[in-house]
C-alpha cells in the first residue's frame, strides 16, 4: 500500500470523541446518552474528523510542490482542484473542493486556503503556515445531514521534515494546529465558535503511528484539545489525558488512549483499546471498545461500554 495512503488512514481515525452529561443520582451501567449529547458527540467527531482530513490534503498539496515543500513529490486529492500561487506574497495553495470524497461517503465543496511566507519551505524546522477554511461544506451521503466550517487555524512544522522522511530514517515529524476561531454551522442553522489546540506526533514505528495529544491550559485543565460551545449553547471542554495511539500494525485503528471531557459541571472520561468487558486488549479480530464513566455534579454516576 502506498505510503500516503497508508497515513491517510491513520489521520482519518486519529481522533474519536464521546460526550454525555446529567443521569440521575444512581450508578447506571450502559445507558445509551440522550438525544441532545448524542447529537453532541456526533457533532464534535465529525468536525474534527473532517479537519484532520483537511490536513491530509493539505500535507499532500505541500509536499507536492518543491516551492512550498523544499522537495518534489507527485500526488492528488479526490474531487479537488489544487493551483500554486508561487509568486504572491505570501505565496498560496488553494484546494477547491467539488464531489465525493476518496471513500464516497461524504461531499465537499467550498476552499480551504494555504498561506505560507516567502522564504520558507514546509520541511523548515519551526516552518508554520496559516489554513483559511471558506465555507469548507461535508455533506454525509447516507443521510445529507452536514457540517460547514470557516475560520482559520496556523499549522507548525514544529522540529522540520516531511512525512515521506519517515521511510528513510527520522524517527518523527510532529505538528501542532492552533485556532481560536474555527466557526462551526450546523444542520439546525446554528453556528458556533470552536478553539482547537493539538498535537500530531508521526512516526514508522508498528507500520505507523501517529499519537495524538493537547497543548492548551484552560483555567485549571490542561492538556485540552479543544473547547467552546455546542449546538445546544453548553460550554465544553476536551481534554486528553493519555496520548490517542493509532497504528499501521493494527488496521489503522486508534488502539489506546484517554480523553476527559467537561460539559455543565460534569466530567466523562473515555478510555480507548478495550474488549467488551472493558479490559485492555491487544489488536482484536473484532472491534475495539471504550469504556465512558460519567460523573455529575450531584454525584451521579454513569458507566456506558460501547463498540467503535
Amino acid at each position: 500500500m502506498p505510503t500516503n495512503i497508508r497515513l491517510t488512514s491513520v489521520i482519518a481515525l486519529s481522533l474519536i470523541t464521546i460526550f454525555t452529561a446529567c443521569k440521575k443520582d444512581s450508578t447506571q451501567q450502559n445507558q445509551e446518552p440522550t438525544p441532545e449529547l448524542t447529537t453532541h458527540t456526533e457533532d464534535q467527531n465529525r468536525v474534527s474528523t473532517e479537519m484532520d482530513a483537511v490536513n491530509i490534503d493539505l500535507n499532500y498539496a505541500l509536499e507536492n510542490n518543491s516551492s512550498f515543500s523544499g522537495r518534489l513529490q507527485g500526488d492528488s486529492i479526490c474531487s479537488a482542484v489544487v493551483t500554486f500561487d508561487t509568486i504572491a506574497s505570501p505565496r498560496k495553495i488553494t484546494i477547491t473542493y467539488n464531489g465525493a470524497d476518496c471513500g464516497g461517503l461524504h461531499t465537499r465543496t467550498g476552499s480551504v486556503i494555504i498561506s505560507m511566507a516567502s522564504g520558507v519551505h514546509w520541511r523548515d524546522s519551526g516552518a508554520t503556515i496559516s489554513v483559511a477554511y471558506q465555507n469548507f461544506k461535508v455533506v454525509r451521503v447516507s443521510d445529507k445531514k452536514s457540517i460547514t466550517i470557516n475560520g482559520t487555524h496556523t499549522l507548525k512544522n514544529t522540529y522540520g521534515g516531511l512525512l515521506r522522511d519517515l521511510l528513510i530514517g527520522r524517527p518523527n515529524i510532529t505538528h501542532d494546529l492552533n485556532s481560536d476561531n474555527m466557526s462551526i454551522t450546523f444542520d439546525d442553522g446554528t453556528q458556533r465558535n470552536w478553539k482547537v489546540a493539538r498535537r500530531r506526533v508521526y512516526s514508522i514505528a508498528n507500520g505507523g503511528t501517529i499519537a495524538v495529544s493537547g497543548t492548551h491550559t484552560e483555567g485549571s485543565e490542561s492538556n485540552v484539545a479543544e473547547w467552546g460551545t455546542d449546538r445546544f449553547g453548553h460550554a465544553f471542554t476536551t481534554s486528553i489525558t493519555q496520548p490517542l495511539v493509532i497504528t499501521g500494525n493494527c488496521q489503522f485503528r486508534l488502539i489506546s488512549g484517554q480523553i476527559t471531557h467537561n460539559r455543565m459541571g460534569a466530567t466523562a472520561s473515555v478510555t480507548f483499546g478495550l474488549d467488551k468487558n472493558g479490559n485492555a486488549i491487544s489488536c482484536p479480530a473484532g472491534n475495539y471498545y471504550y469504556k465512558l464513566t460519567w460523573a455529575g455534579p450531584s454525584g451521579a454516576t454513569l458507566i456506558y461500554i460501547a463498540p467503535y
